[in-house]
């Protein structure tokens, strides 16, 4: 798992308007690199503040959120690229390949100085992560990432990452 401050680094690596707006879009809704790879313009519901994945893992349709930031990566990308058929095109206006996704994660790790051997769905558990600790319940969670179980979200969780400090006694509640 990425700390904010890692995530922070990883999304300012790149200055290509394109890679910085696919490693915005992945961490801040949580996709999969597939998911990304297959969004459509017409998957972007701003006025909803809505992503659409269609047919995501287990061919099921779901919702995610759409930061205002990420709407914003979106916009300046879209200005400068202008994509037909896929928000992230590759060659020949053809879908953004996963290899090519990889690629430029590791290229944003090594600009932000992050020695970690993991792969962009490290940015998935991260905002799942960030979530909870937001005190995002695990239901919400779930349903962002299109788990069927909730066990499946609590596996992406690192709860031991949590400072006790900020847990409170119920006695200090109390009226003594």
């Amino acid at each position: 798992m990425f700390s904010r401050d890692e995530v922070k680094r990883i999304l300012n690596a790149h200055h290509n308007l394109k890679h910085r707006a696919f490693l915005i879009i992945t961490y801040s809704a949580g996709l999969r690199i597939s998911e990304v790879c297959n969004l459509k313009s017409s998957d972007i519901d701003s006025s909803r503040m809505l992503i659409r994945v269609v047919q995501g893992k287990g061919q099921k349709d779901r919702y995610s959120i759409l930061s205002p930031l990420a709407l914003e990566a979106l916009r300046m990308y879209w200005k400068a690229y202008k994509p037909k058929q896929w928000l992230f095109e590759g060659y020949n206006h053809s879908k953004i390949a996963v290899s090519s996704t990889r690629s430029l994660f590791k290229k944003a790790l090594k600009k932000a100085d992050i020695k970690k051997d993991v792969g962009i769905h490290t940015l998935r558990h991260s905002f799942a992560n960030h979530l909870l600790e937001q005190g995002v319940s695990l239901p919400i969670i779930q349903q962002l990432l299109g788990h069927k179980s909730l066990r499946t979200t609590s596996g992406y969780l690192h709860v031991q990452q949590y400072s006790i400090n900020a847990v409170k006694s119920p006695v200090d509640t109390l009226s003594l």
